[in-house]
């Protein structure tokens, strides 16, 4: 998980906060003279009601829920919003080798992993039919987009953008700001995923705190054990998604499980990192990537993200064995059992010292 830092308020910067998407939305932003702080909440909210109409599962009128329920070869008319992320997630999908994928929800299903694990699952776990049956429906394949319309080639296969959703949400809100209000000193956040532009309110780069990932760990208890600092030129804009597998996984059998599947096995990745965090050139790519590489074995996922060039920061235990390619680097930044191992990309972003 991710934390934030340097976020405190002067009189020329304003805090806005809201709920969407399951979790809560936090801005720091350099308001501008004359401009209306109602406003700008006014237009961020109508913008995220937007975007759960679109792909919000939770909905049972939102598009994705329509396109859900229809039979194969039956196009639905989508929007902007759906279109972009559809586009990211077949990126990303093509890019990982299937590792993310939006049609995974049936094998989650079969699994029984929710917002909790439990070990008796694992002791009783599906039969290799069950597994085979659910990952029939998980076919990304299947999914056609066309002009503005969607379809799928097999019933029963289903869409689920909640590992992407957050990211995009905070793009569009950065947009709403620097497009429709000419902000350009920000911080945006949705559920630990991260955009940034600009300057704090002490007129440096924002500096973004990375939690060490210990399991059943609080707000209160979190213990930083990296950071991600904006970049110095104020023009570039930062993306940030984590994702962890440290919150919602069990030990069994002498290995650590995570509730995250793995699409291309159909079974809960054993041996992934706990921790990955991912700076795209938009925070719906790095929410992507996170997802992916943490539905991946440490291993596999590290040299997915060197053969991709993508910024990625991993927290692993300090014993983990790892690539010994000089191009990737362990931080010295580590906390008891914890170490950071870096791509090259992530290296070239990061500040030159931790918090």
């Amino acid at each position: 998980m991710v934390s934030l830092s340097a976020c405190q308020q002067t009189p020329d910067y304003n805090y806005l906060t809201g709920e969407t998407m399951g979790t809560s939305y936090h801005i720091s932003y350099q308001l501008p003279e004359d401009v209306d702080e109602a406003a700008i909440q006014a237009s961020i909210d109508e913008r995220l009601k937007q975007i759960n109409d679109s792909m919000s599962t939770y909905q049972s009128d939102s598009t994705i829920s329509r396109f859900n329920r229809l039979n194969k070869n039956t196009p639905i008319t989508i929007d902007a919003d759906f279109s972009r992320v559809l586009d990211v997630s077949k990126i990303v999908y093509e890019q990982s080798g299937g590792a993310f994928d939006p049609t995974v929800m049936p094998l989650v299903e079969t699994w029984g992993f929710g917002s909790t694990m439990t070990v008796e699952r694992l002791q009783s776990p599906p039969t290799a039919l069950e597994i085979a049956q659910a990952k029939a429906l998980v076919d990304f394949e299947s999914i056609i987009k066309k002009d503005q319309t969607v379809s799928k080639t097999k019933d029963g296969v289903e869409l689920d953008f909640s590992a992407v959703a957050k990211g995009y949400g905070v793009d569009v809100i950065a947009d709403v700001l620097r497009e429709d209000y000419q902000i350009r000193n920000y911080m945006v956040e949705i559920g630990g995923e991260i955009s940034t532009s600009g300057v704090n309110n002490q007129q440096q780069p924002w500096q973004i705190a990375i939690d060490a990932p210990i399991e059943g760990s609080t707000v209160s208890e979190r213990q930083t054990i990296s950071a991600i600092r904006q970049p110095k030129n104020t023009a570039t804009q930062m993306h940030l998604a984590t994702s962890g597998n440290y919150r919602n996984s069990v030990i069994f059998d002498g290995k650590r499980y995570s509730h995250t599947i793995d699409p291309t096995t159909g079974k809960p990745i054993a041996g992934g990192a706990p921790s990955v965090t991912v700076a795209a050139d938009s925070v719906a790519l790095a929410d992507a990537w996170a997802t992916a590489l943490t539905a991946m074995p440490y291993q596999q996922a590290l040299d997915v993200a060197q053969k991709q060039n993508l910024a990625a920061m991993f927290v692993v235990l300090a014993d983990t064995d790892r690539d010994s390619d000089k191009k990737t680097t362990k931080d010295t930044d580590n906390i008891g059992k914890w170490q950071v191992v870096q791509t090259p990309a992530m290296q070239a972003l990061r500040a030159d010292k931790p918090l």
